[in-house]
Parts: structure tokens; sequence; C-alpha cells
């Protein structure tokens, strides 16, 4: 019964009085010094390539962090966990996607919540560099729905290293998120991704003359039409609702065969509880799901913590500890 009745996060500060405060201030506020990655540039069989960011700490165990929507291994929950994990003594493999480490990609087409493709060539390649006898995934939002996702499809046929699989804040439920995202208390994050996306679409078009109708934007009445016009046909889907179902982690979890954990915070502001599926989780022998009362959207800051590091940073590396 994997489901978990209570959540170790002890709640966060009290000037962070809710769950937009619990998103935005932890972004802004916190601080993480003394992250010096090696950058490796991983090339794609498509053509396109990935760049991969390392902590070397010539150690058999390998933690693999996977960002969230336009993130990068530059955000401060991403450098946290690098940093915790490689104190800790193991290496960690930090990866962007596709246009995400400061140069556009390729090819026509960006990522997105379904693609596990790119996520699996990473897994390999870290694989075929050094003979890891661990391997730990770890994700937040976007990121988090990504690793669900692969360890659902591809079930007993993971690579064996592969030990347990965490999630934060992952919208495992597309077309719920986003139409939560659309509430009109949701301006702000509604902005900063749409803004930050349609940069991308049009540094596109001028790749692709011709391929990318702009006046499209003109358009754009919801979320769900961004996704209609750009997400979808850009990224290989036949519309939005055919992006929303095989972007969404929930219809694929049922065939996790290792332990996995999904924390989503009852108060994040973009999520619903469609995104962290209990009833799934009770009957499931590998899937945990733990939603704390609160904690945001990739917040999760505690109120009383000496040093750099969150409950994220705490929790991973419990869970990862609990099931050896």
């Amino acid at each position: 019964m994997p489901l978990v009745p209570h959540s170790s996060y002890p709640g966060p500060p009290r000037y962070q009085w809710n769950g937009h405060f619990q998103t935005i201030l932890p972004a802004l506020t916190r601080k993480i010094n003394e992250v010096h990655y090696e950058r490796e540039r991983l090339e794609l069989s498509d053509g396109d390539f990935v760049d991969l960011d390392w902590l070397d700490a010539k150690s058999q165990t390998l933690v693999i962090l996977s960002h969230g929507l336009e993130g990068s291994t530059d955000r401060v929950y991403m450098k946290a966990a690098a940093k915790y994990f490689h104190e800790h003594g193991w290496d960690v493999l930090g990866w962007n996607c596709r246009s995400c480490s400061g140069e556009m990609n390729r090819l026509l087409r960006l990522y997105n919540h379904g693609e596990i493709g790119d996520f699996g060539q990473v897994i390999e390649h870290a694989l075929q560099r050094k003979n890891y006898t661990k391997i730990h995934l770890i994700g937040y939002s976007m990121g988090g729905s990504i690793l669900l996702k692969y360890l659902g499809v591809r079930g007993e046929n993971i690579p064996e290293p592969i030990k347990t699989g965490i999630a934060f804040s992952s919208p495992c439920d597309l077309r719920d998120s986003i139409q939560t995202l659309e509430l009109p208390g949701n301006w702000f994050y509604r902005r900063k991704f749409f803004n930050s996306l349609r940069k991308k679409i049009i540094a596109k078009a001028a790749q692709f003359p011709g391929q990318i109708d702009l006046s499209k934007f003109e358009q754009i009445k919801s979320w769900r039409d961004f996704d209609e016009f750009y997400s979808a046909p850009i990224n290989g889907y036949k519309n939005a609702e055919d992006f929303y179902w095989q972007a969404s982690a929930v219809n694929f979890v049922a065939g996790i065969q290792i332990p996995a954990l999904l924390c989503n915070a009852q108060n994040d502001p973009i999520l619903t509880p469609a995104c962290s599926p209990k009833e799934l989780a009770k009957n499931h022998s590998y899937f945990h799901v733990e939603t704390p009362k609160k904690g945001g959207h990739v917040g999760f800051a505690i109120k009383k913590h000496p040093g750099p590091y969150y409950w994220l940073e705490h929790r991973a590396m419990e869970f990862i500890k609990g099931q050896h």
C-alpha cells in the first residue's frame, strides 16, 4: 500500500503563508553556490543534441536530475540537488532538454512533458560513459512527469542499474493542470511560461522559414490554444488533446516496476488532485504518492533549515535509502 499516509514535510516558514509564496519565494531568494558543472554535448539519434552537466565524485552511484518547463540545470532546485548528492559522494548528471541549455536546438521541434526518447538516450549514454551499479532518477515538475512516464512505459525493460525514481510537483494529468493554469490567480505563471515559449517559437520560425505560422499568436485566447497551434504540431502530436493524453504520466504509471515516489503539495497552485493518483497508488506495489498539505510548486522550504538544503533534497535521499 504505497500511499504515504502522513508526509514528513514540516511546513514552510511562517512568512510563506500560501501556495503562491511557497512557490515564488524559494525560486527568487534561495541561493546555491559553488556548483561547477562539467558540460558535455550528447548527439542524439535524430541529429539533434542535448547538453549534459556533470559533477564527478568518482562514484559507481549516479543521480540523474530532470528540470521543469523552461528550466535548466541552472535552476536553484537543480543546483541544490546536484550539490547535495555530490556532497554525499555520488556522481550527478543534470540534463538540459532541447533548447534549454542556452543554445537553440537544431531541428524543427522542442521538448515536452511526454518526450521520453531523449531521456532514454541520456540514461544509455551515462551507462556507456561509466559502468554505474546504481542510478537514481529525480525530476521536478515536467521533469518528474517525464521520468514517471519513462518508468511506466519501459516497465521491466529499464536498465538494471536504475533503482528508484522520484518526482516532485509533477503535472501528471496535463489536461487538468492546463485548466488550472487558466485560473485568474495563476496569471503570473501563465505569463512567465508564455513569454518564454513564445520567444522560442519565434526563434524556430526564423530557423525554418515558412514552416511555422506566427499569425496564430493573435488567435490565442487560452493555453490550450497555444498547445493546439504550436506545442502539439511542433512536437509531433495530432492536436492538443492527443498531446495531453500522451504527455500525462498518469496514463502510464501503472506499468512502473521499481520504487517510485510522486510528491505533490495539496496547495500547489498549478496542480489538481488528478495529478496525484492516490487510488492507483493504493493498489500498486511500487508507485508511492505523498501529498503534503503545504509546499507550493517545487518549493518545500523548511521552517528551520541549517545549511542550504530544503526538504526536497532530504526527502529524496530518505526515499532512496528506504528502498535498500
